[in-house]
């Protein structure tokens, strides 16, 4: 799809979500286009509830699982984060804003709501051995940390619950490895 058919397909999957009177949390690809510019994306990622599918039968399923559902409305991607994982649910009541989109306005993940789903992603993609999305991945956070310099401590501390001990250690490295990049990346642009 080009960007304008995405965001034809997007508009038209909003209304409905409207008209169904759906509460839906933005995150992913399109979430983070509210905070940094460049990032690419071909679907659309939606915080929902598992009844919420229910009202919405124009989306066809693809996969299913315990915490996410991806699906398609006519050529749109579509991947629903489930509120029955606690993480999810917790983003979608402690780290949603209101942003404007196409003439409208949604509830979009804060930028420590998408570094939460981040995070929480990594471990697994990296024990996937998903090298393009964690290289994808690692670079929203990096992006999203430059830019607004959060609290990644506040929001380690956050996640705890949601990950076991060796996950955490492993964000720990990997965020120590994103801010040295940073760092360096800060020092050549200071000295140009």
């Amino acid at each position: 799809m080009n960007i304008d058919s995405l965001f034809q397909a997007v508009n038209q999957l909003f209304a409905l979500l409207d008209t169904r009177r759906i509460d839906y949390v933005l995150v992913g690809g399109i979430a983070l286009l509210q905070y940094v510019e460049g990032r690419n994306t071909e679907d659309i990622d939606l915080i929902v509830a598992v009844s919420s599918l229910q009202q919405l039968p124009e989306i066809q399923i693809t996969n299913q699982d315990q915490d996410f559902v991806r699906g398609k409305l006519g050529e749109l991607q579509i991947d629903l984060l489930l509120t029955s994982n606690p993480l999810f649910d917790q983003v979608r009541q402690q780290h949603t804003t209101i942003q404007p989109f196409a003439e409208r306005d949604l509830p979009c993940a804060t930028v420590e709501g998408l570094l939460l789903l981040k995070l929480y992603a990594l471990p697994s993609l990296y024990r996937l051995g998903n090298f393009a999305r964690v290289g994808l991945y690692e670079n929203d956070i990096a992006t999203l940390m430059q830019e607004y310099q959060p609290n990644m401590v506040q929001l380690l501390a956050e996640l705890a619950p949601y990950l076991s001990e060796s996950d955490l250690a492993s964000l720990r490295e990997i965020l120590d490895e994103i801010d040295g990049r940073l760092k360096r990346f800060e020092r050549t642009a200071a000295s140009t």
